[in-house]
């Protein structure tokens, strides 16, 4: 199927309209849809046709495909939001290891200030001495050596705890300076997301719209440009090469009908990334609710050794997930049209590598 970017703009110059100013894809991703939206509507529901105009069909049909381009750009910018999650999530990690250390240097620095305090006060003490002292107390030459050298090591001593303390120091130091870094990284990222996800709710009312006004023969037509071929039947006895894969595979089928909802990760909803770390979790394997992050996990396999629970990953970038359930079937959320379904593997295009989480 060709990308959004390729159609879409393509479609709006045979059009002979000015292309919207809109930056980025989504302002002629929009505008370009509701041009094919809304000449497919105003040909079909003009009064008194008695047939079909060629015309009328090729629109439609030119609707129906944009709709669906316009359906798999969403999920890509679903999961792009989705990456953008996991790596939020990464850098909150780093901000709370870096405030974990700044905390230990400073708990050792107030540690070795009070032994450094402690070897202050005993220099002004009695049991303090300067070489003076041991000059005029020493009985024998001796005596004044033993006592040199023991001044000696307590001035050493006394050294080492400040070298440790400076060190210290310069390590908290260090360690808070790289909070502060992770603490702006992890907010720009909020921020960025916050944008994302706005401008992504937008896209998704657009094209419920767009969607619903679509006749039944169109909505069939955006089904099949979108997500394979119709449901197949839930396979029984589905036998998988490990313990885990086994329970991720019958949790990933014990879904299907459940609703197709953008960034949703169950238990009643998905997206392609949610059911696919829904199923996994069930068998106690964490994976990142992102189709990226997922398709560099585990270890790569050949389309001739899929086996049950092996993740196979759409498009470049990734941007979509399914899960093989064997004899050449799979098992995905698809997309907003659909809800979460059996499909046969070669019935979707733009596959381009799998992944063996488990087994």
């Amino acid at each position: 199927m060709a990308t959004p970017h390729a159609v879409l703009p393509h479609a709006l110059e045979q059009s002979h309209l000015p292309r919207p100013s809109t930056s980025g894809h989504v302002g002629w991703l929009r505008s370009g849809l509701l041009l094919g939206v809304t000449a497919a509507l105003t040909f079909t529901v003009l009064p008194g046709t008695a047939a079909a105009d060629p015309a009328t069909v090729t629109d439609a049909a030119q609707a129906a495909q944009k709709v669906a381009e316009a359906q798999h750009e969403l999920e890509v910018v679903t999961e792009q939001l989705n990456e953008a999650k996991v790596q939020l999530d990464a850098q909150q990690v780093a901000v709370a290891d870096a405030e974990a250390a700044a905390a230990a240097a400073q708990a050792q620095l107030d540690s070795l200030d009070g032994q450094v305090r402690q070897l202050a006060r005993s220099a002004y003490t009695s049991e303090g001495f300067s070489r003076l002292d041991v000059l005029l107390t020493s009985d024998s030459a001796d005596d004044l050596v033993h006592q040199l050298g023991t001044l000696d090591a307590i001035a050493g001593h006394t050294n080492q705890q400040l070298a440790e303390i400076a060190e210290a120091a310069s390590a908290a130091e260090r360690a808070q300076a790289d909070a502060a870094e992770a603490r702006a990284e992890a907010q720009e990222a909020v921020d960025d997301i916050a944008a994302q996800q706005e401008e992504l709710e937008a896209d998704i009312a657009d094209y419920e719209r767009q969607y619903a006004a679509l006749s039944a023969p169109q909505q069939a037509e955006v089904a099949r440009a979108h997500g394979g071929t119709e449901a197949q039947a839930v396979p029984s006895g589905v036998v998988a090469p490990s313990g885990a894969a086994q329970v991720a595979v019958d949790t990933a089928l014990a879904q299907v009908g459940d609703a197709y909802v953008y960034g949703a990760g169950g238990p009643d909803s998905f997206d392609c990334s949610g059911l696919t770390q829904y199923a996994y979790s069930a068998a106690g394997v964490s994976l990142p609710h992102s189709s990226r992050s997922q398709s560099t996990m585990g270890t790569p396999v050949s389309v001739s050794e899929l086996q049950p629970g092996d993740l196979l990953f759409y498009y470049s970038p990734t941007s979509h997930v399914a899960m093989y359930v064997g004899n050449g079937k799979m098992v995905h959320a698809s997309t907003s049209s659909k809800p979460v379904m059996v499909v046969d593997f070669n019935s979707m295009s733009g596959f381009t590598h799998a992944r063996r989480i488990a087994g």
